[in-house]
């Protein structure tokens, strides 16, 4: 069993349903960043992005979301910054990088003023993905939702969803969907 498996079993042993969901939109992501990594000008970590893609998502079982089996009491926005927080609590120098994968894949990322202007209940500052491997996951994770049919997203409901966020958000998605040679319609 790798590391990446031991730390899912690490908290997720209680919890079978939740790890299913759990596995199954990570393995979702991660399979969509290495395909569109294939697209990527820079070069990158595909092993981070493997690992970081399995475990973006870590931190929900600490939020409330009874509808994907997540037990536990903080805001379900609130799961990037919990799963970093558990990540960096484990022993490993690359923990680090996969903390910081997790707290800056929400939406196209967050900035401090969107937090502070929407009262989100994170702390007030930014978290936008930065290095290529934080940029493909934040992109990958949009196309998959953790309830329903878990059936890959096409791009135009896509930006339709990151619209509703404001146009700062939406540029940012587009700007991702750049980089990595995904295209639509707008």
């Amino acid at each position: 069993m790798d590391f990446v498996n031991e730390i899912i079993e690490r908290f997720y042993y209680r919890d079978p349903e939740l790890r299913r969901v759990l596995l199954k939109h990570s393995m979702q992501v991660r399979d969509k960043a290495l395909q569109l990594c294939e697209n990527s000008p820079h070069e990158i970590d595909l092993q981070l992005v493997s690992d970081g893609a399995m475990l973006h998502d870590i931190g929900i079982i600490k939020c409330h979301a009874p509808d994907i089996f997540c037990p536990g009491g903080l805001p379900y926005i609130a799961h990037g910054i919990a799963g970093a927080g558990m990540l960096r609590g484990l022993p490993g120098k690359e923990m680090e990088n996969l903390a910081r994968i997790c707290e800056r894949h929400t939406g196209s990322g967050l900035t401090a003023e969107e937090i502070a202007s929407q009262g989100l209940p994170l702390p007030v500052q930014d978290f936008l993905p930065e290095t290529p491997e934080e940029k493909v996951i934040c992109l990958a994770d949009k196309f998959f939702s953790k309830s329903g049919e878990m059936k890959e997203k096409p791009l135009p409901l896509i930006r339709k969803q990151m619209a509703k966020f404001g146009p700062a958000s939406l540029a940012r998605f587009d700007e991702l969907c750049r980089i990595f040679g995904c295209f639509s319609e707008k």
